[in-house]
């Protein structure tokens, strides 16, 4: 009978050292990116590990008070903008010994705490929440266990730092533009929120309300005319099937993001309109495929990879001072003017 191999002894943390002739305190210091540890230490320690193919165990780290996990909860795994911030955040991570896992959130309050609640269970050294639909009072919890940062809130807590865009200067920015090129009839479409905590800090309400304040600063606010959906593809197509079957069609649709305006794009093409000849679409976020030749839509950059590299620094430092004043980063958006976009049919 053939007998079997014994299974291949994991590499620790002491044969690393070994390798690279040098002590354990040293190799401890290199993984946990320590200061004071020389680029000459740095490069002859990485070079035993790769060689070595040492893996840090998990799970004897989070005996020890870490696991070197951080949590990344994400509303909607389809929407690409949310691919912009977790790359900033990546890169920032990238010379950690940090991990980033992801969890969906699912846009669903209960879907939304199991995958905290998860990732609280597992140990995990802090978390990012992307517009996350939590009540406040939830959110300062969490915080209070883990480490946190939450991204897309306008609220402020002392317990967790945020990262934001202006959000309402971004919806102006929108507006102003339509308006220039002679728009009057400019329809929306939002995010439907039904909590308070929700439609007074997410991003999708405060957008709505800019929407609202520069069409009355233009002295349009008659025109105001909002299409309640969701902020996925297929809410932007509900959403422009409603404003295009208005009594008076609008000439120009602010989509409250860019996958919103991919499903205005194929109900206005269904109904045999062109854009922007008969009606101009502008988008929020200036996702990639924004800037895609056949597609060229108008949108707000609202920095998603400044954003994510932001929410890694503040959660980096949160991890290592917990105890440290919270801090509230808000961004200045821009518009990218493209071809979605043009003076309305005369």
């Amino acid at each position: 009978m053939e007998k079997l191999s014994a299974p291949a002894r994991r590499i620790t943390i002491v044969d690393v050292a070994r390798h690279a002739q040098v002590s354990t305190t040293a190799v401890s210091k290199v993984l946990r990116n320590a200061y004071g540890v020389s680029p000459q230490m740095q490069a002859k320690v990485r070079q035993a590990i790769a060689e070595l193919g040492y893996r840090p165990n998990a799970a004897a780290r989070g005996m020890r008070g870490r696991t070197y996990t951080i949590g990344v909860l994400l509303p909607d795994i389809r929407n690409p903008f949310f691919a912009e911030i977790l790359d900033g955040l990546d890169s920032h991570i990238a010379g950690s010994e940090y991990q980033v896992l992801l969890g969906p959130g699912c846009n669903g309050q209960e879907a939304e705490a199991r995958v905290v609640n998860a990732m609280i269970d597992r140990g995990m050294d802090g978390m990012v929440l992307i517009a996350p639909i939590s009540n406040c009072s939830d959110l300062d919890k969490i915080a209070s266990l883990v480490p946190t940062v939450v991204v897309g809130r306008h609220g402020h807590s002392r317990s967790y730092d945020t990262v934001v865009d202006d959000d309402r200067t971004g919806a102006a920015l929108i507006v102003n533009h339509l308006v220039d090129l002679g728009h009057r009839h400019i329809g929306h479409i939002e995010h439907r929120e039904t909590t308070a905590d929700c439609l007074a800090e997410m991003p999708n309400a405060i957008r709505a309300e800019g929407y609202r304040q520069a069409m009355r600063a233009h002295g349009i606010a008659d025109k105001i005319d909002i299409a309640s959906t969701r902020y996925n593809q297929e809410g932007g197509y509900l959403g422009t099937q409603q404003l295009l079957g208005r009594p008076v069609r609008p000439t120009a649709i602010f989509a409250g993001a860019d996958i919103v305006a991919m499903g205005a794009l194929d109900a206005i093409a269904e109904a045999g309109l062109r854009v922007p000849e008969d009606i101009s679409v502008a988008g929020y976020d200036n996702t990639t495929f924004a800037a895609f030749r056949p597609i060229s839509l108008t949108s707000v950059d609202q920095a998603g990879r400044e954003i994510g590299v932001n929410a890694a620094r503040l959660l980096l430092d949160r991890i290592a001072e917990r105890s440290r004043p919270t801090t509230q980063i808000k961004l200045s958006p821009t518009l990218v003017v493209r071809r979605t976009t043009a003076p309305p049919p005369a």
